[in-house]
């Protein structure tokens, strides 16, 4: 029912229809509602709304941009809102066994015994491993965008197929960060094993990055980090896995190898950082499996086949 009144309304390529303005209006009004009583806001909150309404006003292609990008405002909505109640409220930080697994099923030996990968890169560090880690840790979230713009003119089923299966694996890694929270290896590197729940987020290899280019580029990124204690999964280590699944059902070979590099790049990175250990890279691809497999098996539902139909309807 609400699809036909949507169709017949043709509030896409109407902007100023009632149906189209009340739709806006709405979701305007309860996010910043949701915003004022919840979660305060902020000048990132403020540069979202301002993009989404000039997109959605700008022009019907953009406008339908919007709409076809939903799965990533609800990703965004929902990382903003783990800032309401973090991880280590609702289990106990975990510190020293993650070090320890890593140690014991991919410890290196040096002469002060048996280290971890992280802390031999960080023994080992070149300009070279600074530069291209800074690089490959930049593109997590752009790429996959980039992915679904280009899906959004080729492929709107595959779009929303590919951005549902991302939302999915990120759903799955915010659960798994409440049940098991864990720190960083950084953390360890600069604070030891005793929890600070007041510690700030930290950039730390990526400030050779900002060293490099002469801007703090990954500090102020990572001062804004909602959540020190989500080390386990890695989705920067999974969001390329989804973006590879995807990519290759496109059977272009470019696009293929392309995205493998991103794979290992961003796995590199993330061990090189020092923000993830081998183990969160392992977990973080497997929450990318996972969702791809849950979200095909969704697929087979005649009920949501028929909704994403619609919708690719919708959006056309």
């Amino acid at each position: 029912m609400i699809y036909n009144v949507l169709m017949d309304d043709n509030p896409i390529n109407n902007v100023f229809s009632k149906l189209s303005l009340s739709i806006a209006g709405w979701f305007l009004g309860l996010y910043l509602l949701w915003l004022n009583l919840f979660i305060g806001f902020r000048l990132d909150h403020f540069n979202f709304i301002l993009v989404l309404t000039i997109l959605y006003f700008a022009s019907a292609t953009t406008r339908k941009m919007v709409i076809s990008f939903i799965f990533f405002w609800i990703f965004w909505i929902i990382y903003d809102a783990m800032r309401l109640y973090p991880n280590f409220n609702f289990n106990d930080i975990n510190i020293l066994e993650p070090y320890i697994l890593e140690k014991s099923l991919f410890g290196i030996q040096s002469n002060q015994g048996i280290i971890t990968p992280n802390e031999y890169l960080a023994q080992n560090t070149d300009t070279i491993s600074d530069f291209f880690s800074g690089i490959f840790y930049l593109t997590w979230v752009p790429l996959p965008m980039m992915y679904c713009i280009y899906l959004f003119f080729s492929d709107k089923k595959m779009l929303l197929r590919f951005s549902g299966a991302f939302l999915l694996a990120n759903i799955i890694g915010f659960t798994i960060y409440y049940i098991y929270p864990a720190a960083p290896p950084w953390y360890v590197e600069y604070l030891g094993f005793e929890v600070d729940y007041d510690v700030q987020g930290n950039a730390a290899q990526l400030l050779r990055f900002d060293d490099i280019i002469g801007f703090p580029l990954f500090e102020k990124m990572y001062n804004k980090n909602a959540n020190v204690f989500a080390a386990i999964p890695s989705l920067h280590s999974a969001y390329p896995v989804i973006l590879l699944y995807f990519a290759s059902k496109k059977k272009k070979w470019w696009l293929t190898v392309l995205c493998v590099i991103e794979v290992l790049g961003i796995w590199y990175a993330a061990v090189y950082s020092m923000h993830h250990y081998i183990i969160d890279v392992i977990l973080g691809a497997f929450c990318a499996i996972i969702a791809i497999f849950v979200f095909n098996l969704l697929l087979k539902n005649n009920r949501i086949n028929t909704f994403i139909d619609k919708y690719v309807t919708f959006i056309s």
